[in-house]
């Protein structure tokens, strides 16, 4: 797992950020906070998981994934959401999360 180098973090969530980030590093249980990824499959651009989904075994030895947001809750996630998806569409006039990344020098 790896960190978006220009990290989204929802307004309720700034107020723990280092907190959320800390615990999710180390494995530990955070009732509430999601994060944000890129999509795992299909046609969607972005995934909302609770962070407690990654503390299963799976995700935890999962090592490409990026994690580009944190929210509090989940309807503090979709408003994260909105805003990626507005600067992607302002910076790429498009929905490709890959050219998005890319752009910002992450991939």
């Amino acid at each position: 797992m790896h960190w978006y180098k220009h990290l989204y973090v929802g307004q309720k969530a700034k107020k723990k950020r280092f907190s959320i980030i800390q615990n999710i590093r180390k494995g530990r249980f955070q009732a509430g906070v999601h994060v944000i990824t890129p999509s795992s499959g299909g046609k969607n651009i972005m995934d909302i998981y609770p962070a407690a989904v990654l503390l299963s075994e799976y995700y935890s030895k999962k090592e490409d994934l990026l994690i580009l947001g944190i929210a509090a809750d989940y309807y503090e996630a979709l408003e994260v959401v909105r805003d990626i998806v507005d600067e992607m569409y302002q910076k790429t006039g498009g929905f490709s999360i890959q050219e998005f990344l890319s752009i910002n020098g992450q991939r």
